[in-house]
């Protein structure tokens, strides 16, 4: 399988929403996300990515078909929580470009998808004159009865890219899990490299 990867802009976004917001509604919903996604909230947070001059959205293709994505964003101002994780930092936000999520179906991973969407949207926030890059992973417990037996956590992936765990940066957001009847707080863990 030969994946061509392609930054999507204005027009290209709007005609992928629906698909951009399926394949995260499908990606997330397993270990360790477990996200009960809706289609309509999905399609709105993914138009911000349309709408922001200085948002990046790359596109892997199979053909004509997405089967991955990886988003990256100016940090200030992208989400009131993500202040709140940053208030005890003595990195300022303004110097952070947030890399928003990355998403690929299991069957095209391990052919290096992960560094092309790292690397095109660090090149993308260094043209910008971004700083640092960053993004945060939701931290779930050990004993978790979901948890699979052979996960393998991207901790080291991550690290041999060159990010770090910033210390005391945790956001917390709200989401339904599968089989949950509401939503709930879960913690996420920033990471961040100098760019």
């Amino acid at each position: 399988m030969t994946l061509e990867f392609r930054t999507l802009t204005g027009a290209e976004v709007e005609a992928a929403l629906d698909d951009l917001a399926r394949l995260r509604i499908e990606v997330f919903r397993a270990w360790p996300y477990l996200y009960d996604g809706d289609l309509a909230y999905e399609r709105q947070y993914m138009s911000s990515y349309r709408d922001n001059p200085r948002a990046v959205l790359v596109a892997a293709f199979d053909g004509d078909r997405i089967v991955g994505a990886s988003t990256g964003t100016p940090l200030l101002g992208h989400d009131d929580q993500f202040a709140k994780a940053f208030a005890e930092v003595d990195i300022p936000m303004a110097d952070v470009f947030y890399c928003a999520e990355s998403v690929l179906l299991p069957e095209y991973r391990g052919q290096g998808a992960g560094h092309v969407f790292f690397d095109m949207r660090e090149a993308h926030a260094r043209s910008l004159g971004y700083l640092y890059s960053a993004f945060c992973g939701v931290i779930r417990p050990e004993d978790h009865p979901d948890r699979p037996e052979a996960y393998v956590p991207l901790d080291g992936f991550w690290r041999k890219r060159g990010y770090r765990k910033l210390d005391g940066a945790i956001a917390i957001f709200r989401w339904k899990d599968h089989g949950q009847p509401s939503e709930s707080p879960k913690p996420l863990q920033f990471w961040i490299k100098p760019l």
